[in-house]
């Protein structure tokens, strides 16, 4: 038998409803775990500009990426040097990827890397302006989230919980290798650290989501 394909929830982050709302947020989180996101915000032209910046980075030669080589959580990693799946024996995830986080931490230091400017001219504002937004609309979903836990709505911002160390993560996965073998994944098993994920795709259909079993 093929695997079920699952018809996750919709919900609309603008709507006025918002004990309703709350309700389906709770209801899509103890069944699924997973849901649509729509009304957000962030609109496709933005998204688009993302996409295109970030392919941009990741068509760089090896040498040219690694001069913002990650640390501080920040900036790229090479091919492999992820292991989402502890347990597996393989080198790593088939995978690069780069981490944008906030423009200063608890000691106001900007920690952030960034590509060259002469070679990626719009890459850093188009980054920045895009976090900004995904934390505009974070911040909405929160204070759902919040509601859907009985809590008042504000609670996450009272008790030092917003706003978040929140990173994006732009990822690229090469596809097909003739190394792979059965035990390396573009990204293996995992259950996400942090209080929640917004995942933006390109449209290329690849994610896989574990539910147990009911009864």
């Amino acid at each position: 038998m093929g695997e079920a394909v699952l018809s996750l929830p919709i919900i609309d982050l603008s709507t006025e409803d918002r004990l309703s709302t709350a309700k389906r947020i709770r209801q899509a989180c103890t069944e699924y775990g997973f849901f649509y996101l729509v009304h957000h915000g962030i609109d496709e032209e933005l998204f688009k500009r993302v996409f295109d910046e970030s392919n941009k980075f990741f068509a760089l030669p090896l040498q040219e990426k690694m001069k913002v080589r990650r640390k501080n959580y920040r900036g790229y990693s090479e091919m492999y040097d992820e292991k989402l799946d502890p347990s597996l024996k393989s080198r790593g995830d088939l995978k690069e990827s780069f981490y944008v986080g906030p423009s200063e931490d608890a000691k106001n230091c900007n920690l952030n890397q960034w590509p060259s400017e002469e070679l990626l001219p719009s890459w850093r504002s188009t980054m920045e302006s895009y976090y900004e937004k995904v934390l505009s609309a974070g911040k909405r979903l929160l204070s759902l989230v919040a509601l859907a836990l009985d809590l008042e709505e504000d609670f996450f911002e009272k008790v030092g919980a917003y706003p978040p160390m929140g990173f994006i993560r732009l990822l690229h996965y090469p596809g097909e290798s003739t190394a792979l073998n059965d035990e390396i994944y573009g990204a293996s098993s995992h259950s996400d650290y942090g209080m929640i994920t917004l995942l933006a795709t390109d449209g290329v259909p690849g994610l896989q989501a574990y539910l147990p079993e009911k009864g």
